[in-house]
């Protein structure tokens, strides 16, 4: 079975969620984005770059964005569906159409093409630890200045790893406290954390 054929079986397959991924195709469909049939899924391509995919589950449905890290999240509906291991891979989940914001949807979709224009991608960092989860004591001081939680979020993937090792480093409660005291300012001013060092 070709790659058409493919991905018109999967929207029309019946499920709780037909109605809901339809839409979502509908609004791909309005993207200058290849429509093609990987792992199962519809994917979404820009010069046979892979950019999202539409897919549903049994509890959920939704939308994968492969460089996903890079879009523009003032509102914070992208989740990281697996903190620690997954570092550009962002989604939408819904569990009904209701959810779904067409307008926020298409803008996700259209910057997601945009930044593969601009070849925005993380690369894999060879040779490098995973990223850790968020600290819980960056993640409590994110919670009451939720403004240096979007400065870190503007940081590239390497420099807020760099803060994230350097809070979980610490062995002592005292020294993270310490430590994040120093970090704060270095974050809110979008500075990364060994900026002075590098040329």
């Amino acid at each position: 079975m070709d790659a058409a054929l493919k991905i018109e079986a999967y929207y029309e397959h019946e499920h709780p969620f037909k109605e809901g991924i339809l839409l979502l195709r509908a609004l791909a469909l309005r993207t200058e984005a290849e429509e093609t049939f990987k792992w199962q899924s519809p994917v979404y391509c820009l010069d046979g770059k892979n950019v999202f995919w539409i897919a549903r589950f049994k509890n959920h449905f939704g939308i994968g964005f492969f460089n996903g890290i890079f879009l523009k999240d003032p509102k914070e509906l992208l989740i990281n569906a697996q903190e620690g291991k997954t570092q550009a891979m962002r989604h939408l989940k819904f569990t009904s159409i209701e959810q779904i914001d067409s307008v926020s949807v298409s803008a996700f979709m259209n910057e997601a093409l945009d930044n593969q224009e601009k070849g925005l991608q993380l690369s894999p960092d060879k040779g490098q630890k995973p990223h850790p989860g968020l600290p819980k004591t960056l993640a409590e001081a994110f919670g009451e200045h939720p403004h240096i939680k979007e400065a870190f979020n503007q940081l590239t993937p390497y420099k807020q790893r760099e803060y994230i090792e350097f809070i979980s480093e610490a062995k002592q409660e005292k020294t993270k406290r310490s430590r994040l005291q120093k970090i704060l300012p270095m974050i809110r001013a979008g500075k990364g954390l060994n900026d002075k060092y590098r040329p």
